[in-house]
């Protein structure tokens, strides 16, 4: 399997994207920011569009759209904060408004599909290269500010109070949303990114532990959930976006119902 190129860049995404997309998702889960994420990866596709009508590598060309959207997301949630639910339609009507026009116009004449699905065979070693600056980038940056991540995550206001620039951190975070969605549209594609930030978040949830040990499953079970789909999706000739996706459902059911089995198991009486 490995003696394949395009089987080697694909192994290299994965892991990073394995990686970072946990990470971000973390953050985007405890602060019920799960939609934004899936905004954000339909808003990818304008980015795809434009990078192919202007013959820009499509993981850059969708970085910078997509950062773009995710700052107009956070100006217009601060101008409607009573009705933050219209600024995700806003920003989704606008983008997939941009991406339908350029490919239904036939503008574009590459075949967009392996972005919507995910494909390992278009893994090229510019993606490659293009993945491990946005994700040495995204990880960096995640580091650097985890303290202040942290303290808004569970209490903006307070945050705010103890001087953290909360607005601007916030313009940084969408933009770090915006790239992990652009290093993951590859392998796993776009209709399916906002499982993968998620769902691996979601199953370490079930665990119930810490922050820090929850953050840590959920690498776990994000590493396992790619690469099981890319694994799968090889030997099935199927693309790995919608068979990571299933892994990831299936994953998560596996952990609750472990849970819950845990739970009649202790609450049996001994000797039962």
């Amino acid at each position: 399997m490995f003696e394949y190129t395009f089987m080697q860049n694909a192994f290299i995404v994965a892991l990073l994207i394995s990686v970072v997309c946990p990470m971000i998702g973390m953050f985007l889960v405890l602060r019920r920011y799960s939609m934004i994420g899936d905004t954000l990866a339909h808003a990818s596709l304008a980015g795809v569009a434009v990078g192919l009508l202007i013959d820009v590598n499509p993981i850059i060309s969708a970085f910078c759209l997509t950062s773009f959207f995710g700052v107009l997301i956070e100006v217009l949630r601060n101008m409607f904060r009573r009705y933050a639910e219209l600024v995700l339609i806003i920003v989704l009507s606008l983008s997939v408004g941009i991406a339908i026009t350029i490919i239904s116009a036939g503008l574009v004449h590459t075949n967009v599909e392996s972005f919507l699905f995910g494909s390992i065979l278009t893994v090229s070693q510019a993606d490659v290269w293009s993945v491990v600056i946005l994700s040495i980038i995204s990880l960096t940056t995640i580091l650097w500010l985890y303290p202040q991540l942290v303290m808004i995550t569970f209490d903006e206001d307070g945050a705010r109070i103890a001087g953290i620039r909360c607005r601007a951190i916030n313009y940084i975070f969408a933009i770090l949303v915006a790239a992990t969605i652009s290093v993951s549209i590859r392998i796993v594609g776009i209709l399916v990114i906002s499982s993968l930030i998620a769902l691996p978040v979601a199953t370490a949830l079930q665990l119930q532990q810490g922050f820090r040990r929850t953050l840590q499953w959920s690498v776990v079970f994000s590493f396992i959930d790619i690469l099981s789909g890319l694994f799968v999706s090889y030997w099935i000739d199927a693309a790995p976006g919608g068979v990571t996706a299933i892994t990831s459902v299936l994953l998560l059911l596996l952990v609750i119902a472990g849970r819950q089995l845990r739970t009649v198991l202790e609450k049996r009486p001994e000797g039962v």
